[in-house]
């Protein structure tokens, strides 16, 4: 550690209900005196010298523990790290494009040392547990958490006690176990497994993950913040400062993931490193989504489901408890959202990210997606926002239900089969008729990313032959030299815009017969929908385009 910054903070844990401050020891299991489960780390800030700690960051190697003056760890002898945090943050280039997004960004923790986001909670709660001298630990986890514990545990010498509800990926179980955790899989649901693990823990008279659960996740959580600021300043100004994105977004079942970011944005903002706190957007599935309903009603208190009608376990939380309110809270001070996708949605922005941007996601992430596809469509989110998406996990086995059964082709070789050989004049017949079906399109658009989106969409299709042109006066030069079979326009284009091409194609009538799509991010005025009624096959907003639907409307023009 650097010795000017060798402080050992003294660090303190502050209930959210009653603000009772009580020392990070080994009794800590919720509020002594309300019984309040989620307790917040304190430090003393004054402490950090903040421009001498930025030249100190600078020379520091990437990971979570370069931040370590502002996490619950005195003695850096006990911090046990398996290279976690320092994680990629990806600009999205081709969803980012159908969703008329400028700047999208994924917060990629698949590549944390499990393949998980709670990678950084584990390396927090293990090595505050190895500081207190705990040697073994309960803990109830949907599968992410207990792997991500049963890895740091192993190399810290402490015994993990996993308790799973019985909807848990046989898989995740099973890699907890190769860990050397205990495996106890309870037949109920998550809410009720946390409750037969408290039992036991109680009953062994051994640690709970309960109170330092909620402190290493949330001081665990922030670091992204930190992360996501410097590399949002790196891509945007250059390295001159950070930046906070206008949204972040995560699926949620407990919620110590977007309050841990929460905290670490106040942090920043304390410090004057950034200049706003970001919109939180909270994304549940459908089947168990008590934030969302209480959000609805305007409630700041959310009413528990008892019985979670969704297969996506690691958001099946029935009752966030607390942990909503402070979400609510932040979002009626800082701004936010929360909305509900379904299992089949998720499963649908799994392939489309697989596809678009080569990034295999778990269902808890994939909900995240779909959700974000909403809340464009909603305009909820605009296409100038910098958003930032935490892929939180990586693939689980959930191919099958994405790809359905019929997902390869199989080719039988014969030994004993004679190959014929196609005469020349049948092959040049066979390339003479498909050239014969091969279909011409014009893609008029500024962007790059979203040309470039719609033909790979299109070659996936069929054959055709795309032409790119990037502004509507090329367009219309290329429309009269191709003679396509179907134009797809953007409107809003420097120079002649697309409501002139669409004008220009009807007044001249070698072109006035030519299928014309447009696809736009413009909310369209009364009167610009008036323009466009009776001159054009399809009008699409960017942000509903990857809809299979859409797609398969837009092949059958040229059929």
């Amino acid at each position: 550690m650097d010795a000017l910054f060798d402080i050992r903070q003294h660090v303190e844990l502050e209930c959210i209900n009653c603000h009772t401050r009580v020392p990070l020891n080994r009794q800590v299991a919720g509020c002594p005196k309300c019984g309040e489960n989620i307790l917040e780390a304190r430090y003393d800030l004054n402490k950090i010298d903040v421009p001498r700690w930025m030249e100190v960051l600078r020379r520091r190697r990437e990971g979570l523990w370069r931040y370590r003056e502002v996490l619950p760890i005195q003695d850096s002898r006990n911090i046990v790290s398996l290279g976690e945090g320092g994680t990629p943050l990806i600009k999205s280039h081709a969803l980012a494009a159908s969703l008329g997004l400028k700047h999208l960004y994924i917060k990629d923790e698949r590549q944390g040392p499990t393949g998980s986001f709670k990678d950084r909670q584990a390396t927090v709660a293990i090595s505050a547990l190895k500081e207190m001298g705990v040697n073994e630990v309960v803990v109830a986890s949907t599968g992410n958490v207990a792997i991500a514990y049963a890895a740091y545990a192993a190399r810290a010498g402490i015994k993990v006690w996993a308790f799973f509800p019985s909807l848990t990926p046989g898989d995740k179980m099973r890699e907890a176990a190769l860990y050397g955790a205990e495996v106890i899989k309870v037949t109920g649901t998550y809410d009720e497994t946390k409750e037969i693990a408290a039992k036991f823990a109680k009953h062994k008279g051994i640690f709970l993950d309960r109170g330092i659960k909620s402190v290493a996740a949330i001081e665990a959580m922030k670091t992204m913040s930190y992360e996501m600021a410097e590399q949002l300043g790196d891509d945007l100004a250059d390295g001159e400062r950070w930046i906070a994105p206008d949204w972040f977004l995560q699926g949620v079942s407990g919620g110590m993931g977007p309050i841990g970011v929460a905290k670490g944005f106040q942090e920043l903002y304390g410090f004057g490193l950034v200049d706003k706190l970001p919109a939180l957007g909270m994304i549940q599935s459908a089947g168990c989504a008590p934030m969302v309903e209480a959000y609805q009603r305007g409630q700041r208190i959310a009413t528990p489901i008892d019985h979670p009608q969704t297969i996506i376990a690691t958001l099946a939380t029935g009752n966030p408890g607390r942990a909503y309110e402070l979400l609510y809270d932040y979002v009626h001070h800082y701004g936010g959202h929360f909305t509900t996708a379904t299992d089949d949605e998720a499963f649908t922005a799994t392939l489309v990210l697989a596809r678009m941007d080569g990034i295999s996601v778990e269902p808890a992430t994939a909900v995240t997606f779909a959700g974000l596809i909403k809340m464009v469509q909603d305009s909820v989110i605009k296409p100038d926002d910098v958003v930032v998406v935490n892929c939180s996990g990586h693939t689980i086995a959930v191919e099958k239900n994405i790809l359905g059964d019929h997902w390869e082709e199989t080719v039988e070789l014969q030994e004993q089969h004679k190959v014929q050989t196609l005469p020349q004049e049948g092959l040049l017949s066979a390339l003479e008729q498909v050239e014969s079906q091969v279909r011409r399109i014009v893609i008029i658009e500024d962007n790059f990313d979203a040309a470039r989106l719609i033909k790979r969409i299109l070659q996936a299709r069929g054959s055709y032959d795309i032409h790119i042109a990037n502004d509507g006066r090329q367009g219309i030069e290329m429309i009269r030299e191709v003679r396509p079979d179907m134009v797809v326009t953007d409107l809003m284009m420097p120079d002649v815009d697309g409501f002139k091409v669409i004008e220009t194609m009807k007044a001249d009538k070698a072109m006035a017969s030519i299928p014309i799509v447009v696809v736009t991010a413009k909310e369209l005025t009364a009167k610009e929908r008036a323009r466009l009624s009776g001159q054009i096959d399809s009008l699409l907003q960017k942000g509903s385009f990857i809809d299979e639907e859409f797609i398969e409307s837009l092949v059958s023009k040229l059929r």
